[in-house]
């Protein structure tokens, strides 16, 4: 070999920055929980759509390139080789799920039903610094209903996801749905007098640090400022005592019931039409959600939800799951939200030219499936299949028939296929798969017409807890007919 040819380093075996690998668990219990909300999401109409994982990065909107190759949210890249030369389609991996939906929409419009209801779910990427619990791919699941502007679909979406929150194992009483409506916000901006704009967006992101600093908080945040936990000061937003008025009304009119905070924010929004707009609304969400057996033990007006500030035009909602759980300091908190959505009217517009209503709601897949364990609902230790074991090479075709036949009988089974030379490593290889069974036939027990089943379970259990006398016994280990099989194990798997 010449000496300038240098040999080539292995590739690292490592899963890249930010991303990770699904196991057998993981993978399993997110498909039942999938499973489960989509048969409430058909039960209430909504149709399956898969999109491609890539899109024109000028169909997803806001990640349009001007650098050379663009780096900041989207993971893109230009298509080359085009007919004729020149440049060719920026690409990129979906950002989310709505993005490709209102694609579709305008692309299909004349084709797809109006309103057109759909529910998707899979992967998103996006190109971001990754950090603790923050990941660049990420699973969504989302609902929405494309092409009505009745708040009839909005309180439709709420209803929907209680119900899919339920199903999936979530008790009622630990979750509440809370709603409110990005009109009341725009009417109390307006009986503030302050512009859009700039000035606007502050007051709107000072108005959802209610939860954390409270009333006083917000008070100084929008007119002087305050000093934070750790002594800083941060500036205020700079208005007058008399502007921040309303917005503290607003923020603090959540009444006992529903009927006590509409009547609060009708007094909060003052002669603002669009404050009242979003008010009726709420009121007529409210009393749909009554009608469709959704009490306000599940869904509540709550005028401290603000979200997506540039995006939503109506009614906004997020469901957060309201029990407590252990956080890695071992301190109390509340597990927080799961899903959120909202009425988005501006989406499909940017295809076609003409407003086309649509509302939805995307869950949080990773942070259910986190809750539902965090529950105990998920999380345990899955059974793998009966294991067949391989005492004679040459009889091979036999363990492949007694794993087909405990197939047949809708039992997971498997043929030991590595070197079975050494049984210990087959029990071991048993133990590693979780199996509950093993089945042992050598040439023996194929002589007499009986195979060996061990209930591996049982076993485990003995050697932890029994006399050494009763071990030797071997009370998890049963010899039954060749043709009891199934049953035998059937039994033995309950």
């Amino acid at each position: 070999m010449a000496k300038d040819q240098k040999k080539q380093p292995r590739p690292k075996a490592e899963t890249p920055k930010g991303f990770r690998d699904y196991f057998g668990a993981d993978v399993t219990e997110r498909k039942q929980m999938l499973d489960r909300i989509a048969e409430i999401y058909h039960r209430h109409g909504f149709e399956p759509l898969e999109t491609s994982a890539v899109e024109t990065v000028e169909a997803l909107g806001k990640f349009l390139p001007d650098v050379d190759r663009p780096n900041a949210g989207v993971f893109a890249w230009q298509e080359s080789d085009v007919p004729g030369g020149g440049s060719g389609d920026w690409l990129a991996l979906r950002y989310d799920l709505t993005a490709p939906l209102a694609r579709v929409a305008a692309q299909f419009r004349n084709d797809l039903p109006s309103p057109y209801r759909r529910y998707a779910m899979g992967p998103v990427w996006r190109n971001e610094k990754p950090g603790p619990g923050r990941f660049r791919q990420f699973y969504q699941c989302d609902a929405d209903t494309v092409g009505s502007a009745s708040v009839a679909a909005d309180a439709e979406i709420c209803a929907m996801l209680a119900a899919a929150l339920e199903h999936a194992g979530i008790a009622r009483g630990d979750y509440l749905i809370r709603i409110n409506n990005r009109k009341v916000l725009n009417g109390i901006l307006e009986s503030t007098g302050v512009a859009e704009g700039k000035p606007a967006d502050d007051v709107l992101r000072t108005i959802d640090k209610f939860d954390k600093v409270g009333e006083e908080g917000v008070r100084q945040l929008l007119t002087t400022g305050r000093k934070d936990d750790s002594g800083a000061f941060i500036e205020g937003v700079g208005l007058a005592p008399e502007q921040a008025g309303p917005v503290l009304a607003f923020l603090t009119s959540k009444g006992a019931d529903n009927a006590a905070t509409l009547q609060n924010l009708r007094a909060a929004v003052g002669a603002s039409a669009a404050g009242a707009e979003g008010v009726a609304e709420l009121a007529q969400i409210a009393q749909m959600l009554a009608a469709m057996g959704v009490g306000e033990d599940r869904a509540v007006i709550d005028p401290s939800i603000v979200r997506g500030l540039g995006y939503y035009t109506g009614p906004v909602f997020e469901a957060e799951l309201t029990f407590e759980i252990l956080d890695d300091k071992g301190r109390k908190r509340q597990f927080g939200s799961v899903a959120g959505g909202g009425r988005y009217d501006g989406l499909v517009e940017r295809f076609t030219g003409q407003k086309v209503p649509a509302t939805g709601v995307s869950i949080g897949v990773d942070r259910l499936l986190a809750a539902l364990r965090a529950k105990g609902l998920m999380g345990g230790a899955e059974p793998g299949p009966v294991v067949v074991t391989v005492m004679d090479r040459e009889r091979m075709a036999d363990y492949q028939a007694m794993a087909a036949e405990l197939r047949a009988a809708g039992i997971r089974a498997e043929v030991y296929l590595g070197n079975p030379k050494n049984f210990g490593n087959q029990l071991k290889y048993a133990d590693k798969r979780n199996a509950p069974v093993a089945i042992i036939q050598g040439g023996d027990e194929a002589a007499r017409g009986v195979v060996q089943v061990k209930d591996l379970v049982l076993g485990a259990k003995i050697a932890d807890e029994a006399s050494h006398e009763e071990w030797k016994a071997q009370p998890a280990q049963t010899e039954v007919a060749r043709a009891d099989l199934v049953a035998e194990v059937r039994r033995i798997l309950g």
